[in-house]
């Protein structure tokens, strides 16, 4: 049987399917066409509880829609101290696991290329690319 491929996720992620109307996991069934494995790390999911918990009632509303589709992610503890920011644990996890990152966010989508990790994102409003090879 094929391992499953972990994707880690940040925040913005989740805010696909709101954003955008798109099926963030039928996307990437069809995107794949493999097994997945969607992966939270325990200090994005903190951005999101501070998101739902003090942002404008918007980004609350958003934010706590993100945490409903957030549970259908296998939640990973990263204890780093706290001294990091989200997307330095997520740039130093996807290196150690070596696996793709689901993101949005430009300078976060650069510094994995940098270090060649794929990067899964929106294109066009309307779909999902990877970019890089997984």
């Amino acid at each position: 049987m094929e391992k499953k491929l972990k994707i880690i996720l940040d925040s913005n992620a989740l805010f696909v399917p709101l954003q955008f109307k798109i099926d963030i996991f039928e996307e990437l069934k069809t995107l794949l066409k493999r097994n997945f494995e969607l992966v939270l790390l325990s200090p994005v999911k903190l951005e999101l509880e501070k998101l739902a918990g003090k942002d404008s009632p918007k980004m609350q509303k958003k934010a706590s829609y993100a945490l409903k589709l957030a549970e259908k992610c296998k939640l990973v503890d990263v204890n780093e101290g706290g001294t990091f920011s989200p997307d330095d644990v997520i740039v130093k996890t996807a290196m150690e696991w070596n696996c793709p990152v689901f993101t949005n966010d430009r300078r976060l989508r650069k510094r994995l290329r940098d270090i060649n990790v794929p990067v899964i994102y929106v294109r066009q409003k309307s779909r999902l690319e990877i970019d890089g090879a997984i």
